[in-house]
């Protein structure tokens, strides 16, 4: 192997790495804005708390699921 293909194999690592970490955190601040939204609005009418938490759910489901992605994408990056 050559110098070349071994740094650029590293770089391939590295990169996966960070593209997992990002994915990881932007699944936990996406998660924490549908929550101080939902938040707030059970606040201002309790009386539609039920809907709100399901649709938050909802939404908290699928944003986990892209983050999922992204980091099994980084992993496969640094595996592959």
């Amino acid at each position: 192997m050559s110098v070349l293909t071994v740094l650029l194999e590293g770089i391939a690592s590295a990169g996966g790495a960070v593209g997992a970490g990002i994915a990881a955190l932007g699944a936990g601040v996406g998660v924490g804005q549908i929550g101080k939204g939902a938040l707030e609005a059970m606040a201002r009418q309790p009386e539609v708390s039920g809907d709100l938490r399901s649709n938050m759910i909802l939404a908290a489901a699928l944003v986990e699921g892209v983050a999922l992605f992204g980091v099994i994408a980084g992993i496969l990056a640094i595996v592959l």
